[in-house]
């Protein structure tokens, strides 16, 4: 279990402005109850988590050892390793977890990172080999259909670091109808949209690679399943959209395009730069690209709603990059009059921004600005309208309660403000879970590190409710020595850090018939549980007859 000194907690009432509502008493708290610690430092030793409620355990990518770990919660202050599966033999790396009663689905990646992948099925109980698949290229993340009767693949198809191989990117319709020895594999492709790229541009779809289709350019990131298991939503990252797929017919039947944060608004502020000395949280001519990566859904009054961590993420590689800082661009002078003043360092220049976007009239000077991520969570309907984002509220809530640490990076400490010229806190990883009668989401901050809380039960009434940072920040991380660089020996002492997959345990399935979360940290290596505790005797966390906490 971690020294509880590690953790910064929050159960409060903040006198900022946020987008959401926090109260005096929130009635729900986190704290950490157990860690396990692989030792392994920015390797990526503890990525996604996925629950085995049957026999209490964890599975946890570990993209270090190409392994999974299995690790036992039956007494989740105290979680150990088990035992570790072996995917080296399937292709070079695990990117993907998902559990389903006695089944275990893993996506890997292949040798050649650009040639189709497959998704390998284990038992929970012995772990042993049943069957693989193969699906498209890079599968990074693998789900069961609520019902169990599917597996989904989201094959990001990234192209090699020339830019001169591009897969197709697609979602892979894994049937179970026969059981996993005897599954079979249906594509949902994009290939219908080849010869549409302009007119998707024009609906506000990036579509931007050098050369490429819009398959090709399509790179589907993380996906979430109605309830009823009929429809997915798919999320790609660089295009700035949603896919909807129909899954029976392994159809993708819609693109929703999600649009700009603008952050020129009230509400909408964010701290630009890494050169200000200081936290300058406020409003900036720049409209912020939500660029999800983990998505979730939910229901509320019979009604569908998707739930996006608004991370971002630009195409940077050797062979192309749209990736620029606003200092090194020409500005339209008629749409930025102060151009000298907006490019200083200490205000948006040193701030990353894209120049696949912004030149509306292609005159070579950009009219428009961008930026990577909206530094929020969001939930949208399921058309693709959104209904609420969380606007200036992590960099506020964070600022108040870390000031000295504000949007820090993941693998140092006293690296105050690092992050505020790229994607400020960087949320990654969402999971909501049922509490009684009440919704929450849980969203995990990549770089300064925790989780936030808030009940999302009405999309329209969302409600802060806590965020808790179990990292260490007075702890060496990163030493230098004799002029370079080197991994402090007691490193470990920093806590948690770079959150990275987040999984929900209900009390019902919890080992300790509390409610749990199950967070792997990338950059440290170590999965943490979190006990979820709530004030029963306020109505609304009361118990829900309905079961819909399974």
């Amino acid at each position: 279990m971690k020294n509880s000194k590690l953790a910064l907690a929050i159960s409060l009432a903040l006198s900022i402005n946020t987008a959401a509502v926090a109260h005096d008493n929130s009635n729900l708290t986190m704290e950490v109850i157990g860690t396990y610690e692989t030792g392994i430092f920015d390797e990526g030793a503890a990525e996604i988590v996925a629950h085995d409620a049957r026999n209490q355990r964890v599975f946890v990518i570990n993209a270090n050892d190409a392994t999974v770990d299995v690790l036992d919660i039956n007494d989740p202050a105290n979680p150990s390793k088990m035992k570790q599966i072996d995917v080296s033999d399937y292709g070079k790396v695990a990117n993907s977890v998902a559990v389903y009663k006695n089944l275990v689905a893993v996506a890997v990646e292949a040798n050649d990172k650009q040639a189709p992948g497959k998704v390998v099925f284990f038992d929970t109980t012995n772990l042993s080999y049943i069957n693989d698949v193969t699906v498209g290229a890079l599968p990074d993340m693998v789900t069961f259909t609520p019902n169990g009767r599917y597996v989904l693949a989201a094959n990001e198809g990234e192209p090699n670091d020339d830019y001169t191989v591009d897969p197709e990117g697609s979602v892979s319709i894994i049937s179970l109808r026969y059981g996993p020895k005897h599954a079979t594999v249906r594509t949902a492709s994009f290939e219908k949209y080849n010869g549409m790229e302009e007119a998707l541009r024009e609906k506000g779809i990036r579509i931007f690679g050098p050369g490429a289709t819009a398959a090709q350019d399509f790179e589907p990131e993380y996906i979430t399943v109605s309830s009823n298991s009929r429809f997915a939503w798919v999320a790609m990252q660089e295009a700035n959209a949603l896919a909807v797929i129909d899954i029976k017919r392994a159809k993708v039947i819609k693109l929703l395009p999600l649009g700009t944060k603008d952050h020129s608004l009230p509400g909408n502020e964010l701290d630009a730069s890494n050169k200000d000395d200081g936290i300058n949280i406020t409003n900036w001519p720049v409209k912020g690209m939500y660029m999800p990566d983990s998505i979730a859904s939910y229901k509320f009054k019979g009604r569908t709603y998707i739930v996006t961590a608004n991370e971002g993420d630009s195409r940077d590689y050797d062979g192309y990059s749209e990736e620029e800082r606003i200092k090194d661009l020409t500005l339209d002078p008629d749409a930025f009059p102060n151009a000298a003043e907006l490019q200083a360092s200490e205000a948006l220049g040193r701030l990353k921004t894209t120049t696949a976007n912004g030149d509306t009239d292609g005159d070579g000077d950009f009219d428009e600005l961008y930026s990577y991520g909206a530094r929020s969570f969001s939930i949208w309907s399921a058309y693709g309208k959104l209904i609420y984002d969380s606007g200036a509220d992590f960099e506020k809530i964070t600022a108040k309660l870390i000031p000295d640490d504000f949007n820090s990076t993941n693998d140092a400490n006293d690296s105050f403000d690092n992050r505020s010229d790229d994607k400020g806190p960087e949320p990654e990883g969402i999971t909501i879970g049922k509490i009684g009668k009440r919704t929450i989401a849980f969203i995990g901050l990549e770089r300064v590190g925790g989780i936030m809380a808030y009940d999302i039960t009405n999309p329209k009434k969302v409600e802060f409710l806590s965020y808790l940072n179990n990292r260490n920040f007075d702890a060496d991380v990163l030493v230098e020595v004799e002029d370079e660089e080197v991994l402090d020996p007691n490193w470990q002492m920093a806590g948690d850090l770079g959150p990275e997959g987040l999984v929900f345990i209900s009390a019902q399935k919890s080992p300790i018939k509390k409610p749990l979360l199950v967070v792997g940290n990338e950059v440290s290596g170590t999965t943490t549980i979190y006990q979820i505790n709530v004030e029963k005797k306020h109505k609304k966390w009361k118990k829900n007859k309905s079961r819909d906490d399974d």
